[in-house]
């Protein structure tokens, strides 16, 4: 059922599904999924919640969630470095954005892999006066290394947060995260796929999308 990816093929793997001869299972790592399930080139894929919301702003729109699955758990969240007694939530941290530039003559820096759900989220929360610091390696030690005041980042138990004299925010809980069964809302959808669609999902115990 997956389109082909020529551009992937080099670094993809084949698998299928006994009884369902005309679906094609391919392999990718998960942001590629999520890419893919946007654009429509894949039309159901297992990824992570999270990278659907931050691969693009109108991702959540360009899918259907068929079924949650038992793993993958985490949590996308706001954490500061315990010292800030004075923000225990969100409202408290717009207050700190707010004044953190006069103070000391720069914007308040956000460590994040997660640049879109923290711009959304942010500004449904009136935080309007930061910066962010993209963050490809150990998210949770850039306050401790002078390169952030605070984190968005993904976290499963705590303990790495913790570990790192980090507290999360009373409300700091910005999206949970989970694996899940997803199906692309901008795919070819033909009749015929569309039939053995509903035939894998109801496979599946998920949810009929069409």
């Amino acid at each position: 059922m997956a389109s082909p990816f020529p551009a992937l093929a080099a670094r993809s793997y084949l698998g299928a599904i006994e009884g369902l001869p005309d679906v094609t299972v391919r392999f990718f790592p998960a942001s590629e999924i999520a890419r893919e399930l946007i654009r429509g080139t894949i039309d159901i894929g297992v990824t992570g919640r999270d990278l659907i919301h931050e691969t693009s702003e109108t991702g959540p729109q360009s899918v259907a969630f068929a079924k949650t699955l038992d793993f993958g758990h985490a949590d996308v969240v706001v954490a500061v470095p315990d010292a800030r007694i004075d923000v225990t939530h969100l409202h408290d941290l717009a207050d700190v954005a707010s004044d953190f530039r006069s103070r000391h003559g720069r914007w308040l820096r956000i460590a994040t892999k997660y640049i879109t759900i923290t711009r959304q989220h942010f500004a449904k929360a009136g935080i309007a006066e930061y910066r962010t610091v993209e963050s490809p390696g150990a998210t949770e030690a850039a306050p401790a290394s002078g390169v952030a005041d605070i984190v968005v980042d993904i976290t499963t138990t705590g303990s790495t947060t913790a570990a790192n004299n980090l507290r999360v925010l009373e409300d700091g809980v910005m999206l949970q995260s989970r694996a899940c069964l997803i199906v692309s809302r901008t795919a070819d959808w033909s009749p015929e796929r569309r039939t053995s669609l509903q035939s894998l999902l109801s496979r599946l115990s998920a949810e009929a999308i069409f």
